[in-house]
């Protein structure tokens, strides 16, 4: 059976997803961390605008040009001023070898498949096969913050979780309403200035970013 070029070209949009996220949980720099997270956005625009043009589903040209300027442009930008202002040091610290999360990575990615299998079979999309992907993508995002102990790739992992969330939502019903995403960008967009204001904070407070030192206060 022939397999149509866009829908080729989405499955290859998320196996690209897929590689990122793998990429960013082995990440030590956080320069190329916020550089890859710009990259996943690209690519999340570019299969947003496939599905819109093979489904003529045409708020979602709205939702694709919404994550290219907010994913790729404005939230980067934010992160390369915040990093520079702040002095950060380049290196990631991890709490595990990298090795072990990669290892937890794959596990999370099998589990991701087989929870999305009898979802997906469900879905009436042109995307419902990339699914599972999505989760997968979400799941190696959230990984990436709870093993990270710095604030700003904490803050990275959870874009990231976000975006996975977008393309879990474009697989399975063509996306949300047009509404709904503008509430979510404008609030993501709200929370990265209140973050940047938080990490400003803890670095006059701790001369650190590390979030280890925020466990060390106690009740007098």
């Amino acid at each position: 059976m022939n397999i149509p070029l866009t829908s080729q070209l989405i499955n290859m949009c998320a196996a690209l997803l897929l590689l990122i996220a793998f990429a960013m949980l082995s990440q030590r720099r956080i320069l190329s961390l916020i550089n890859l997270f710009a990259l996943q956005g690209l690519i999340l625009a570019f299969s947003t605008a496939l599905v819109a043009h093979t489904s003529n589903q045409h708020h979602l040209y709205y939702s694709a040009g919404l994550t290219l300027m907010l994913k790729v442009l404005v939230l980067p930008w934010v992160l390369h001023r915040l990093i520079r202002k702040l002095n950060i040091k380049w290196d990631v610290e991890t709490m595990f070898n990298i090795p072990t999360i990669m290892l937890v990575g794959l596990a999370l990615v099998i589990f991701a498949f087989n929870l999305a299998a009898p979802i997906s079979q469900m879905a009436g999309t042109i995307t419902k096969s990339t699914l599972g992907i999505a989760m997968a993508s979400v799941l190696l995002s959230f990984l990436m913050m709870i093993t990270r102990s710095k604030a700003v790739p904490q803050v990275v992992g959870f874009l990231a979780m976000e975006n996975g969330l977008f393309f879990a939502a474009t697989s399975a019903t063509y996306g949300m309403p047009m509404v709904v995403e503008l509430g979510i960008a404008l609030d993501v967009l709200v929370g990265m200035f209140i973050l940047g204001i938080f990490f400003f904070q803890i670095r006059v407070a701790f001369d650190s970013l590390d979030l280890h030192h925020m466990e060390k206060l106690k009740e007098d």
